[in-house]
């Protein structure tokens, strides 16, 4: 039973881990990255589908992404999604193709995107934390019905620590690449 409670908080601080990688995949850094569109969605067959499902986009170029949609029906309606989106880009639209080019980030913005990865950092830091006190509150309960003994609950205690531990240095090593990637740019 321990071991489940242990193998259980290693698949969800792994999935916190994965979370932080998607999020932080959707911030700027300057240069063309498809990931950005990830969370954008446009209407389609009556449906808030998202633009890599209706569209294929490529980076030809290390500051341009061209999205070139499966129907020429849906090129507005991308265009206006990027527009509304809080992404700060300004594509183009030729008739076939939207063309999105990204200008070079100013220091100021800079500044605020690797905020911003602190920011998602630490919310990934609290997540991991919230799942170590749920372990070891599960195996608190273990100890109070006599399924294992103090000094097991001490041990698999030390334990939890230890991988939680291992979870946050991996937090600090995500952040530290994309505020790397962000301010070297």
């Amino acid at each position: 039973m321990p071991e489940q409670i242990i193998s259980i908080l290693e698949e969800k601080m792994t999935k916190a881990i994965a979370s932080l990688t998607r999020e932080l995949s959707s911030i700027r850094a300057g240069k063309a990255n498809a990931a950005i569109l990830d969370r954008l969605n446009v209407e389609y067959y009556g449906v808030a589908t998202p633009i890599n499902q209706v569209a294929g986009i490529s980076v030809p170029e290390p500051k341009m992404l061209v999205i070139s949609p499966y129907e020429k029906s849906l090129l507005g309606d991308i265009e206006k999604s990027i527009q509304a989106s809080d992404l700060g880009l300004n594509p183009s639209n030729d008739g076939s193709v939207i063309r999105i080019v990204f200008p070079s980030l100013t220091e100021e913005r800079r500044k605020e995107l690797a905020k911003q990865v602190g920011k998602e950092s630490e919310s990934s830091k609290v997540a991991v934390r919230n799942i170590r006190r749920d372990s070891i509150d599960s195996m608190k309960k273990l100890e109070k019905s006599s399924q294992i003994t103090e000094d097991d609950l001490k041990y698999y205690s030390d334990e939890i620590q230890k991988i939680t531990d291992k979870f946050i240095t991996e937090i600090d090593v995500v952040t530290k690449e994309k505020q790397n990637e962000l301010m070297g740019v």
